[in-house]
């Protein structure tokens, strides 16, 4: 079987916009659901300027998507990026397994399942 395919700089944008840890808390707090942006900024010390500034690179990753909803824009995970990451990395891992990747895989693959929208 060959490797899953990525466009180098989608995966790029997506890889780089995971290297943040702000980021990446935004995005778990996503993961429950959409949320306001002034309610993803509230747990962060830093302006709400600053935390746009992280949501618009999520943006750029498509990573997530905006709406607005009258004044308030509210924001939702995509999850297909993350899936196109993980597939290539998936594809990397080489053919020698650890014990427990099979479990490991089952967990993500149901994940995968529950997830999608």
């Amino acid at each position: 079987m060959l490797p899953p395919r990525a466009d180098p700089p989608r995966l790029d944008r997506t890889l780089g916009a995971l290297a943040d840890p702000t980021r990446r808390a935004i995005l778990d707090r996503l993961a429950a659901g959409e949320a306001r942006v002034t309610d993803l900024a509230r747990p962060f010390d830093m302006s709400l300027n600053a935390v746009s500034k992280h949501i618009r690179v999520l943006e750029q990753a498509r990573l997530v998507t905006r709406t607005r909803r009258g004044r308030e824009h509210v924001l939702a995970l995509e999850r297909a990026p993350l899936d196109e990451a993980f597939g290539w990395i998936a594809a990397r891992r080489g053919p020698a397994r650890a014990a427990g990747d099979d479990a490991f895989d089952l967990l993500l693959e149901a994940e995968r399942a529950g997830g999608r929208r």
